[in-house]
């Protein structure tokens, strides 16, 4: 195999080593987002299969032989003439130096949105951690307790006293 068939196989299964389906699929929530899911990798695992069996396999060589005793060797030398006179113009990419930059900004993006995600995950997991603290000890918990964790509602209600409004 050579040429520009072999590079797509190539590439196609180096991206089908580095593609990490189970991680992925840990991260889904919804039913419906693992449904979707499970169809992309079953349809991705088709064409890397038919790239794999279709086009990495170079085609039988032509038993022209075989032909002359059956046809006559007037014919059959033509059409090895016609054969050999084919030139298969070679794959010349002109949409990935397009794109490429597109797909780095893309990666860039996202890494930072995945961090600001993990950011933003730790903050909520804190916030349930106090949420579910406050929660088991709000029964015993005084005013007092409470107004030392949250000043500004301390500030709020003295203010409302202060001023004389009582929320009516």
């Amino acid at each position: 195999m050579s040429g520009p068939s072999k590079k797509v196989v190539d590439v196609a299964f180096k991206a089908s080593r580095t593609i990490d389906w189970d991680g992925m699929t840990k991260l889904l929530v919804s039913d419906e987002a693992r449904k979707e899911f499970a169809t992309l990798r079953r349809a991705f695992n088709e064409v890397n299969s038919q790239l794999e069996t279709k086009f990495s396999q170079e085609p039988e060589p032509i038993d022209w032989e075989y032909y002359r005793r059956g046809i006559g060797s007037r014919l059959v030398d033509m059409y090895k003439q016609a054969y050999e006179s084919i030139e298969i113009p070679k794959f010349q990419d002109k949409v990935t130096p397009e794109y490429k930059p597109k797909f780095d900004q893309l990666l860039v993006e996202l890494k930072e949105a995945e961090q600001q995600s993990l950011k933003e995950s730790e903050r909520l997991e804190k916030e349930i951690a106090e949420v579910q603290e406050l929660k088991t000890k709000i029964s015993t918990m005084t005013a007092e307790e409470y107004f030392e964790k949250h000043p500004e509602l301390k500030k709020k209600f003295d203010d409302e006293i202060r001023n004389d409004y009582w929320g009516y």
